[in-house]
């Protein structure tokens, strides 16, 4: 800062008084030195056009001098929007001129439904694909205004999350695998205290830099390397959007029956052409994908609202369902094994670890996407301690409602029912009294809103945050979200959840690539390079960016290794699963298989910091990773970040950038 601050800022006409600081009068400073003399603007953008010869810094530098001014006191505030917008035509933007409608009409009718419908933004048509792709609105780091959830919201979220059929699922296989009711329980609470750890681990890079999980992926794959993880992420999240409609058509179905009658899918001719589909049961899958439809077009830092209604009915119903299941058997359940199998020794060991393991599989999409939650973070613990806390125990006792209702539905009809709904069924078609049909149907519809809150948050917003980071230019989260919907229709989700084994395999299956990539991202983010992320990099393919890893390719080598060798340990058991009975592998392999998650986390995770310590990575903050002390997590204040960003564009190599870990928040730190 100058000395002569006072006659630097002399000619805005406002006064330096000796209670501010001088950081405190550059800052209130800052909207009046908009106001400065055009011709000099003129020439500081004219110099900067040229010292960047980019594309995209020529865009940026022409929407900065050309945006509408900021009022400041005793400015003349009498100007209309019109008058500015000439003034933005006077001065000849040719970004301004696809806001004219008259101007469209200069074009072939392709050429303006391209500029009308297809890309997002007008002023960005002329941009390529790849300038788009650094930096874009969806993408940008959260603002303060935008970060509005507090630790109560990650509360009600983690309470309307572990409320779906799925989780009781998740407590249902276990029974299935032989283990009794309370065996299937410390299961349970052991494997999502693991997830709680993995989930606040992961979300870290979130709430302190307030970035989604596409722009963090940055940092240790590589600018453009991230895409992989990405698209495996794209990939798994429609999957389950499907999977996890399918089973929303269940709640639908019982309600439409418990209207029209307990026969109605025997009154529906089948032409479906599936053994485990028919007609009735797609045509309730598709009312279920059609109700859906609209919550995709809620914006993400206003959908916690859904996740609060969610968290208020649910319970409820979940309670009432265990009540009256109870009360049905007379107050007696099965407190024993559901399965005439009762494995003993090594069979019990691994039949434990299996149910463990299926919790944490279940969740391997939720442990690398939570920074997409994370980055709206009110204050720096608001996504800590209530997610810390709240995922084991609240899942827990989801699981707890889902085991005791599966127990009395054994102690009533002598069938180890996979899920509760089918329990639920069972009450509709053995009793079609009006009370019950009244029952079955509140209950059903909250299954419903539950199934719909989980597959929104889990699968459609993480699908579309993800998708914004491939295409920017052409799709943003409700257009992601809306793509992931519609291909949802073509993944046959019935017959991936035809049996509990298939089930299983499927969540097996989403671990091994899932679980690999968050051992990357975790390694880097806390070992290598202690918290620190900066900014104006993570958004450029620039020269010298630390995330380009010094080549034209923006990949990082020692994570693409690190990610592999997590993934092939688990190859020949997810090949033995899927192929059986046809091909077969070793019992050793198997069991790896079974351990998936906890193999391709922990074994990318010491492969890359490893690399990491032979071969290290541009932008760390220590020379030594094993040896060197330090942690360098900053709060970052982005209010300003764009600005920042565009000052960068005006430099063709950032080699000579150095790291300053204080550059975040006047160097506060927090874990």
């Amino acid at each position: 800062m100058p000395d002569d601050i006072t006659e630097y800022f002399a000619h805005t006409g406002v006064t330096h008084t000796q209670s501010q600081t001088d950081y405190q009068y550059l800052n209130s400073s800052r909207n009046s030195l908009r106001n400065e003399d055009e011709e000099e603007i003129d020439t500081k953008n004219e110099k900067a056009y040229h010292a960047s010869g980019s594309k995209m810094s020529t865009r940026l530098i022409e929407e900065s001098t050309f945006e509408e001014p900021i009022r400041v006191h005793g400015d003349d505030s009498s100007s209309s929007d019109d008058e500015d917008k000439r003034s933005n035509n006077d001065r000849g933007s040719k970004f301004t001129r696809y806001d004219e409608e008259e101007d469209l009409k200069k074009y072939s009718k392709w050429r303006r439904f391209y500029l009308k419908y297809v890309v997002l933004d007008r002023s960005l048509a002329d941009i390529s694909i790849l300038d788009s792709f650094m930096y874009n609105s969806d993408l940008k780091p959260v603002e303060e205004e935008r970060r509005v959830w507090s630790w109560y919201n990650f509360a009600y979220f983690w309470l309307a999350e572990c409320f779906n059929i799925n989780t009781w699922q998740i407590a249902a296989t276990g029974l299935q695998l032989g283990l009794n009711w309370w065996q299937c329980w410390i299961t349970i609470w052991i494997g999502y205290s693991f997830v709680g750890i993995f989930v606040v681990l992961s979300s870290r890079v979130g709430t302190a830099y307030h970035l989604s999980f596409p722009i963090s992926s940055r940092a240790s794959f590589g600018i453009f390397f991230s895409l992989w993880p990405i698209i495996n992420r794209i990939v798994m999240a429609i999957v389950w959007y499907s999977v996890q409609s399918w089973l929303g058509s269940e709640p639908v179905s019982l309600m439409l029956r418990s209207i029209f009658g307990k026969d109605l899918p025997d009154r529906i001719p089948d032409h479906f052409g599936s053994e485990n589909a028919t007609t009735y049961t797609f045509m309730c899958f598709f009312i279920f994908w059609v109700v859906e439809f609209p919550f995709l077009l809620i914006q993400p830092h206003k959908v916690r609202h859904l996740f609060t209604v969610k968290a208020v009915l649910v319970p409820f119903a979940s309670f009432g369902f265990l009540i009256w299941s109870i009360r049905k058997a007379d107050g007696k359940i099965s407190l024993g094994s559901l399965t005439d199998f009762h494995p003993t020794g090594t069979a019990f060991s691994w039949a434990f670890l299996r149910s463990l393991m299926g919790c944490m599989a279940n969740f391997s999409t939720m442990v690398i996407n939570s920074p997409d939650f994370a980055r709206f973070s009110k204050t720096k613990h608001s996504a800590l301690w209530s997610q810390l806390v709240c995922i084991p125990f609240m899942f827990s006792v989801t699981c707890l409602i889902g085991i005791l209702v599966t127990a009395a539905g054994y102690e009533m009809y002598g069938v180890n029912y996979w899920s509760p709904v089918e329990v639920l069924e069972q009450f509709l078609v053995r009793s079609y009294t009006k009370g019950t049909r009244a029952g079955v149907f509140l209950i059903s519809f909250v299954f419903a809103i539950a199934q719909l809150g989980t597959n929104i948050s889990a699968n459609s917003l993480s699908c579309g945050t993800d998708m914004t980071a491939v295409l920017p230019k052409y799709i943003n989260i409700k257009r992601g979200s809306i793509f992931c919907a519609c291909l949802a229709l073509c993944i046959c989700p019935w017959n991936l959840m035809a049996t509990s084994s298939k089930f299983t395999m499927a969540l097996s299956a989403y671990a091994i690539f899932l679980s690999s990539i968050a051992g990357v991202v975790c390694g880097d983010y806390f070992v290598v390079r202690r918290g620190y992320i900066k900014l104006t990099h993570i958004y450029s393919n620039r020269k010298g960016s630390f995330y380009m890893y010094g080549n034209k390719y923006g990949i990082n080598w020692r994570a693409l290794v690190g990610y592999l060798c997590g993934v092939v340990p688990n190859l020949p058991g997810f090949i033995g699963d899927v192929g059986a009975p046809k091909i077969t592998v070793s019992e050793g392999a198997m069991r790896v298989y079974y351990l998936s998650y906890w193999v391709g986390y922990f074994i990318s995770f010491s492969v890359y910091i490893s690399l990491c310590y032979f071969f290290p990575v541009p932008g760390q903050p220590v020379k030594n990773i094993f040896r060197d002390k330090g942690w360098f997590q900053r709060w970052a204040n982005v209010e300003n970040f764009e600005e920042d960003w565009k000052e960068s564009l005006k430099k063709d190599d950032l080699t000579g950038d150095e790291i300053n870990v204080y550059e975040y928040s006047r160097g506060k730190t927090f874990f």
